[in-house]
């Protein structure tokens, strides 16, 4: 699947290209970086023995995924 991705990336417009991977790859770091946070906050909400917060964290976290 890899390969048929890039393979259909080297037909499009470079400028286009390096464009859309930027966008994936900021979709990306964002990503994680929401989970990382997400998962703080977990950990946080643990600590302070508060249900609460845990669940909203994991139902957050599931929708992060």
């Amino acid at each position: 699947m890899e390969n048929n991705l890039l393979n259909e990336m080297d037909r499009i417009n470079p400028n286009l290209r390096d464009e859309i991977l930027a966008e994936l790859f900021l979709d990306k770091m964002m990503n994680n970086f929401k989970k990382s946070k997400i998962l703080e906050e977990i950990d946080q909400s643990l600590k302070n023995k508060d249900k609460e917060a845990f669940l909203r964290l994991t139902e957050e976290l599931r929708s992060v995924s």
